[in-house]
């Protein structure tokens, strides 16, 4: 994730801020492929398959074309745009400045609904391997929350080499589960092969976005190739190609092995199981806490520099302020780092203990981030329609039509980032009005 331009969805992306001014293709590679990968991997194949049986593969499917488009589009804007500050940037050089304020505080609501959010799924893990329920689980989340947000407001940053490797161990364990359990495999498991109906590949799809979200973090990079025209392609090539490899392995796995029962919390550690016995379940949580605490950190810190923009002036929503180190600026000052903390906990603390209860459902959390990424993501591919030109629009057109239909698909949760857009248009008119 870079941290001096964007934040993104929960996973290990810290590494973007800290590349070298010149990227090779590989090394490029491996920040876009850990843009894209984190946690939830560990979580929403299970969920899909729940929702939508084996037809969720035509979601898992239409995302990856979907993440195609996306990556097209994100790096005309990062090539375009270079220093206009991540999404808000994008956003508003094509629909103006109180949508791309509203694409931010989305963003940054998406941020602060995730934490709990992959918390849950590193305690789903534990609780695989030492029992406890659904309390239980909500009792661990709670103290992964608590102990990332404590190292945070120490000021621990996690280096882009540890959040390599963090990746590199995700991508070790999906390999490891998908070629240990294939033989597990059972041809019952794909009939009946849509259960909940073909509308219910829909709602898959909205679950899963969560995994696609990240060409966005990773546009910025741009820059730093010596030559984009040459290595980009090939960059974005490997990137989709290890991605999608990934994504379907995991998916076909997890509804050939585990059938209706992939939509545990947990369903990794199952399919661990059966690939390398009883150590199954105990590898799938050091996995699982390791790459939380490794997630949450990441963006946590670079959700502080989005904070102080969107609380500051048009100077700092643009780029560094004057006269600040550009390295504290990627960190975030610290009243902005102590008040975006207090928001997590404040927002996550709750969530989990609502989740402890029983009163609401893993889909249900997965859904109120789910919907602010994709609103951002519809403004982002709107003002790219706008203001590119060639390919990129071409791609923005589809992108921005697949994006509109998986909002409507996410019904209740569409009133948060409505009242973002409210609020940030309420405020504008009231500013102006003075």
């Amino acid at each position: 994730m870079s941290e001096t331009t964007v934040i993104s969805v929960p996973r290990p992306r810290t590494a973007v801020a800290a590349a070298p001014q010149r990227l090779t293709t590989a090394r490029g590679a491996a920040l876009y492929i850990g843009a894209l990968l984190g946690p939830g991997l560990l979580l929403l194949p299970g969920l899909a398959a729940a929702e939508a049986g084996p037809a969720s593969l035509l979601a898992w499917a239409g995302l990856l074309g979907l993440s195609a488009l996306f990556a097209v589009v994100f790096t005309a804007l990062g090539r375009a745009f270079p220093s206009a500050g991540g999404v808000i940037g994008y956003v508003a050089a094509g629909l103006g400045a109180r949508p791309g304020l509203a694409a931010g505080w989305s963003f940054l609501a998406g941020v602060i609904a995730g934490a709990p959010v992959v918390c849950l799924i590193g305690a789903g893990y534990l609780t695989e391997l030492t029992g406890g329920g659904r309390t239980g689980q909500a009792v661990i989340a709670a103290a992964l929350l608590l102990t990332v947000l404590a190292l945070a407001a120490g000021g621990m940053r996690t280096s882009a080499t540890a959040q390599l490797l963090m990746v590199s161990l995700l991508i070790v364990v999906v390999v490891v589960a998908v070629a240990g359990s294939a033989p597990s495999a059972h041809a019952a498991s794909w009939t009946p092969f849509a259960p909940h109906g073909w509308l219910a590949v829909g709602h898959a799809a909205t679950t899963l976005m969560l995994s696609f979200v990240g060409w966005e973090a990773v546009a910025p990079l741009t820059a730093q190739f010596a030559d984009p025209a040459r290595q980009l392609p090939r960059v974005v090539g490997i990137t989709l190609a290890v991605t999608s490899v990934l994504y379907l392995g995991l998916a076909v796995v997890t509804i050939a092995v585990l059938g209706t029962h992939g939509g545990s919390m947990a369903p990794l550690a199952d399919l661990l199981r059966r690939a390398i016995g009883p150590a199954g379940p105990a590898a799938g949580a050091v996995a699982a806490v390791v790459l939380t605490l490794g997630a949450v950190n990441a963006y946590v810190n670079g959700a502080a520099a989005m904070t102080g923009r969107l609380l500051g002036g048009p100077r700092r929503r643009a780029g560094t302020a004057a006269g600040r180190p550009a390295a504290e600026e990627a960190n975030g000052r610290r009243p902005d780092r102590l008040l975006l903390l207090a928001a997590i906990a404040g927002t996550g603390l709750p969530l989990i203990a609502l989740y402890g209860v029983g009163l609401v459902s893993p889909v249900s959390l997965v859904a109120i981030p789910t919907t602010l990424f994709l609103t951002v993501y519809l403004g982002s591919m709107l003002a790219a329609a706008r203001v590119l030109r060639g390919l990129a629009r071409l791609a923005a057109i589809p992108a921005t039509a697949a994006t509109a239909i998986m909002l409507a698909y996410c019904g209740w949760a569409l009133a948060v980032p409505a009242a973002i857009i409210a609020v940030v248009t309420v405020t504008g008119s009231i500013r102006r009005s003075r």
